[in-house]
């Protein structure tokens, strides 16, 4: 059996733990075993943390790793800055002995020592690299057809490129794949591989251009005929999902575009509810979405 440590980050557990949820139910029932990191902190963030202190970004980035090496489990998460940190601290860290030196020298503090001996994987890899799409699409009991869905990748699960391996960071295909396997249309639409205005510090720095960036990306999904937005990033997700709100509250609009997390959307497909993915916790009601389905 495949075992996972599985980073939750900031964002799922104090915000989404739907995506928790609906990440552990459904790869269990594919045989993959969700272990909990016992003593985790943040990544922490890439764009803030990692911007103005390099060596504190990796020392605690470092920190987190090596407690996925105690349980001799590679890492698995559901956020793109998350991904970003942990993956590119192992990358720059295994490549850099002077810097992972300088970092173990940090991680004597709290008795922790960094080796380079695991893997950061994003929640997609696992399913499409351990699992298989043409797995998936065998245990699919209800299949999303009519369902339209604008694929959302988010800045930091592209590039850099060379460490991400994700493909094309210009014509990524990878979730688009995963929402075909599951019988839904990927819809195209402008801008796709736009931030969704939260990134970098954005949103904490100047929330009304962080809510321009999210407006134009889910007035072009709506015009595109998306029935909801998939994202890879609880971040995004956040943003996606609670930024509608907000915009309804400052612009007086009536934006309520369901945001489903990748793995949510896998249950939907598995035959799991709403409740049973925790898509009830969202802000934007996702009952158009359900209704759909259900017809």
């Amino acid at each position: 059996m495949n075992k996972y440590a599985y980073f939750l980050g900031c964002i799922t557990p104090n915000r989404y733990p739907g995506i928790e949820l609906a990440t552990r139910a459904t790869l269990s029932s594919f045989g993959i075993q969700v272990l909990d990191v016992k003593g985790a902190s943040c990544c922490p963030a890439p764009g803030v943390i990692g911007s103005f202190d390099m060596l504190t970004w990796l020392a605690v980035g470092a920190r987190n790793i090596s407690i996925a090496e105690e349980m001799n489990a590679d890492i698995m998460v559901s956020c793109n800055g998350c991904y970003a940190t942990l993956q590119e601290t192992n990358y720059l860290l295994t490549s850099n002995d002077k810097l992972k030196q300088e970092v173990n020298e940090l991680l004597k503090i709290a008795n922790k020592q960094y080796k380079g001996s695991v893997k950061v994987k994003h929640v997609i890899e696992i399913l499409k690299d351990d699992i298989g799409y043409s797995a998936i699409g065998e245990k699919i009991t209800r299949p999303l057809k009519g369902i339209k869905v604008a694929v959302h990748y988010g800045c930091h699960f592209l590039k850099p490129s060379e460490v991400r391996k994700q493909g094309s960071s210009e014509r990524p295909t990878a979730i688009d794949d995963f929402v075909r396997i599951l019988g839904a249309e990927s819809v195209s639409y402008k801008d796709k591989l736009m931030c969704c205005g939260a990134g970098g510090g954005v949103r904490a720095g100047d929330i009304d251009v962080a809510l321009d960036y999210t407006q134009d990306k889910i007035v072009n999904m709506i015009e595109a005929g998306a029935d909801c937005v998939v994202t890879p990033c609880a971040f995004c997700h956040f943003q996606f999902d609670n930024g509608q709100t907000e915009l309804n509250a400052k612009l007086g609009t009536r934006y309520e575009l369901p945001v489903v997390f990748l793995t949510q959307l896998l249950g939907l497909a598995l035959g799991m509810s709403a409740e049973q993915v925790g898509l009830d916790k969202n802000k934007t009601q996702v009952q158009s979405l359900i209704q759909k389905l259900s017809a």
